[in-house]
């Protein structure tokens, strides 16, 4: 395993971390996936998971080794009802963070995480109606080692980082989201860059989610550069943006573990991602990429991200339609008036599209 130093405080995470939303099987078979992991080194777990069943599992793996393992947990990932859900609720917080720890059998996380912030309204509701004050409390009582948030945004992802307080921050990185080539790279392209730059001048890490698009990047029929890239490929490229620290490939099965470890023995060639300097503009073509070279949208969506949620949620993403609920506006709010079809430098017919969305996700809740 190869291991990078958090630069507030010190410890030594592995490069490839434990994704571990989608973890599926008996207790016995999901301890074993984690245990296997932490034997081969693996010692970084994000458990913001699709439901609560994998929590125990994590606590029999955990048990005994507590000191070998990092925990990130999310505080407003809920699992009242067995299930996956999104809140704000500071009692329900309270309560789910407990729980976590007994779960888990620990009585700290190493990473205290604000779950999944990604506009403004809701960024100034965590700073002021409790939650963040909270989050310190606990940080000042030992049970959160260190302060992060995860975002998809990289102006949110600003304001939270000016607070001079976040130690780690979890962002989506890949070779789809980050796509830039001639007139192509803009708007949140560069801003993406810069964020990274500016996460390790300030000596923020960041832990990876997404690198493989949600699977759209291993096939060449999902891929917005028409071929498919391979896990290594990916990882490699996660792992040379700046203040990258670890990445988090999503792990249901022993066979996925395997797969993603096999990036440590994996030859330079192999990782080598130079491959997508030959992808023109046109390969993106039909295809949002979530550049938000469409904005500024004149009802209000944000675009990018109601694509990326959407196709998430297609590729087998469970939490991304609680992500996508949670926006302020959705995709059944366009007002078709076809600005972003005009703007799209990948010629998405977004109006249509957003037709497609809004009736994609009604149809999830019936």
């Amino acid at each position: 395993m190869e291991y990078r130093v958090l630069p507030h405080g010190g410890e030594q995470i592995s490069v490839i971390g434990f994704g571990g939303s989608g973890l599926k099987g008996s207790v016995e078979e999901m301890t074993s996936v984690i245990s296997a992991a932490i034997d081969a080194g693996v010692n970084f777990f994000d458990l913001a998971l699709a439901e609560a069943a994998p929590f125990p599992a994590y606590g029999r793996a955990f048990a005994g080794r507590r000191d070998r393992v990092l925990t990130q947990m999310h505080f407003g990932a809920v699992y009242e009802d067995g299930k996956y859900g999104w809140t704000r609720d500071l009692k329900r917080i309270e309560a789910q963070f407990e729980e976590m720890l007994r779960l888990t059998g620990t009585d700290y996380t190493d990473f205290g995480f604000i779950h999944c912030v990604d506009e403004d309204d809701d960024l100034d509701a965590v700073m002021n109606d409790g939650l963040w004050d909270y989050i310190l409390k606990q940080k000042e009582a030992g049970r959160v080692r260190h302060l992060g948030f995860s975002s998809h945004d990289p102006h949110i992802a600003r304001r939270v980082l000016e607070t001079g307080l976040i130690d780690l921050f979890m962002f989506s990185i890949n070779p789809a989201y980050d796509y830039r080539k001639g007139e192509f790279g803009l708007g949140e392209v560069a801003d993406r860059a810069a964020l990274y730059r500016d996460c390790e001048r300030m000596g923020v890490g960041i832990s990876v989610m997404k690198p493989f698009g949600g699977g759209q990047l291993l096939d060449a029929k999902t891929s917005p550069f028409g071929r498919a890239l391979t896990h290594e490929q990916c990882i490699q490229y996660a792992l040379d943006r700046p203040a990258v620290l670890t990445v988090l490939p999503g792990v249901r099965n022993m066979d996925e573990l395997r797969g993603a470890l096999a990036y440590l023995d994996a030859p330079a060639e192999a990782r080598d991602y130079s491959v997508i300097g030959e992808f023109t503009p046109q390969d993106a073509y039909g295809n949002c990429v979530y550049c938000n070279h469409c904005q500024p949208c004149p009802a209000g969506l944000n675009i990018g991200l109601i694509n990326k949620y959407y196709d998430l949620s297609k590729a087998g993403d469970v939490l991304a339609a609680g992500h996508y609920d949670k926006l302020s506006l959705h995709a059944g709010d366009c007002i078709q008036c076809g600005h972003c079809d005009r703007r799209c430098p990948f010629h998405v017919e977004q109006s249509a599209r957003m037709r497609e969305i809004d009736a994609y996700f009604s149809a999830l809740k019936r």
